[in-house]
């Protein structure tokens, strides 16, 4: 495996184009107003501008990662990197709704190719290990960056030039990323034994399974009864019952390798990334912004600078502490440790009301539960990549991903369920969304306790 100068610059190539996939998650939202006065879009066709790229990229993640295991991992990060780009400017570029919701949901598709190859070339290019550990860091670091991010950079983009800049900055980005990656990733050579082929009925399965689900909870608003909820979400269980079967039985090559999940680290640790997801992925981001927007009256930009703490105290506990202590501390103990002081933030964090304050209510829980995501986001990452073939680091970070993804997307939906009232004036209660919370990252550590106590040794 390659380390040193060379492993720092692929690493620093994976870092730009992981950063321009989770901004993309949310650094529309702020810009929707006014794509919406601009275009013409419908109040009810509005929210496909962010939930085209959601369907697309939760959808395709399984297979994305899978293409670079058979394909190589160059040629993968390329064509996704060319297509995420493309998308860009085409959106940017868009004079209609229909363009833009398209371009969106293309945009998607190139994240969910973009986004396994890059964990997977940090997991090949890196021994397990310290160098791998500080490496992963680093990653989840910059996931973790871009997506509190995304809503700063949104603001201050559409505020100061248009909202066409949040789509344009990616092009300039990504054409310097490919000039890049042309010079520093090295060549493919087979991965897969000779004459693996793609397993295209489970690709099938899992892509319509997890674009039906996806889909279905983009529709929680309407109800868990819906129609438009209901269907799409039962054919998702469906779909995805039969590509488990597919997979285990009759799949020669299977899209997701069953051994995997015979991988404790691996089985167990997804697990707990679903329930840590349902939290940090994307919920907490929607009830903080909704409570800085409509209870403190904060604007787009006073937001996103709001949740600056939250960045920096992930990121320093999660790039300068972690690595350190993992060399002294199992990855279960941090990861449970972890769960746990973030669970403590957030039941912190249910005490606000419309008299907390910025610093009471949002500064001082923010600090807890950002140092227990940043202690537990390495070693977790960390752990559902353990001990994976070099011919399945694609499947297992498509895996993660996906799992990541989807424990964001119902994480979000259970929770505005049982937080919504029937008050106009306090539509959502804050209180029961933040301890419901809590009460997951609890759920969340007992799961980790049962991991293997695996430490990063090679001291």
């Amino acid at each position: 495996m390659r380390q040193g100068r060379t492993g720092g610059a692929v690493l620093a190539l994976a870092c730009a184009a992981q950063l321009m996939v989770v901004l993309d998650v949310s650094v529309i939202n702020v810009a929707l107003p006014s794509i919406q006065a601009e275009l013409g879009f419908t109040p009810e066709s509005l929210q496909w501008v962010a939930n085209g790229y959601l369907l697309t990229f939760g959808g395709f993640l399984l297979l994305g990662g899978r293409l670079a295991d058979l394909h190589g991992r160059r040629r993968i990060f390329l064509a996704g990197l060319a297509a995420f780009s493309a998308a860009s400017l085409v959106g940017g570029l868009a004079t209609g709704p229909t363009a833009l919701i398209a371009a969106r949901a293309a945009q998607g598709l190139g994240a969910a190719v973009l986004a396994p190859a890059t964990l997977s070339m940090v997991t090949t290019t890196f021994a397990e290990g310290p160098h791998r550990t500080r490496a992963l860091a680093t990653w989840t670091a910059v996931s973790v960056a871009g997506g509190a991010a995304g809503n700063l950079i949104g603001g201050a983009l559409t505020e100061f030039l248009s909202w066409r800049a949040t789509l344009l900055i990616n092009v300039p980005i990504g054409a310097l990323a490919l000039v890049s990656a042309t010079c520093v990733l090295a060549a493919d050579h087979p991965l897969a034994a000779r004459g693996t082929r793609l397993d295209l009925p489970g690709s099938i399965l899992a892509t319509a399974g997890l674009t039906c689900l996806t889909y279905g909870v983009t529709n929680v608003p309407l109800g868990w009864t819906a129609p438009q909820t209901l269907v799409p979400l039962a054919a998702g269980v469906a779909a995805l019952v039969l590509f488990a079967v597919v997979e285990s039985r009759f799949a020669a090559s299977p899209l997701v390798p069953p051994r995997l999940f015979r991988n404790r680290s691996i089985a167990v640790g997804n697990a707990v990334m679903l329930l840590v997801g349902a939290c940090f992925q994307a919920p907490m981001w929607y009830f903080l912004t909704l409570y800085m927007q409509d209870v403190l009256h904060y604007t787009a930009l006073q937001t996103g600078l709001g949740f600056l703490p939250h960045t920096l105290v992930t990121i320093a506990a999660g790039r300068l502490l972690t690595p350190w202590l993992m060399r002294h501390a199992s990855g279960r103990t941090l990861i449970v440790a972890g769960a746990l002081i973030a669970a403590a933030g957030f039941a912190w964090q249910s005490r606000i009301d419309a008299d907390s304050g910025y610093l009471a209510g949002i500064l001082g829980p923010a600090i807890v539960f950002s140092f227990g995501g940043g202690l537990l986001n390495t070693p977790l990452t960390t752990t559902v990549t353990a001990g994976t073939a070099a011919t399945e680091a694609g499947a297992a970070a498509g895996l993660m991903n996906t799992t990541k993804q989807i424990g964001g997307a119902f994480g979000l939906a259970a929770l505005i369920s049982i937080s919504a009232t029937q008050n106009p004036q306090a539509p959502v209660d804050y209180a029961t969304a933040f301890l419901a919370s809590a009460g997951i990252l609890v759920a969340a550590g007992v799961a980790a306790a049962v991991l293997p106590a695996r430490r990063d040794g090679h001291r």
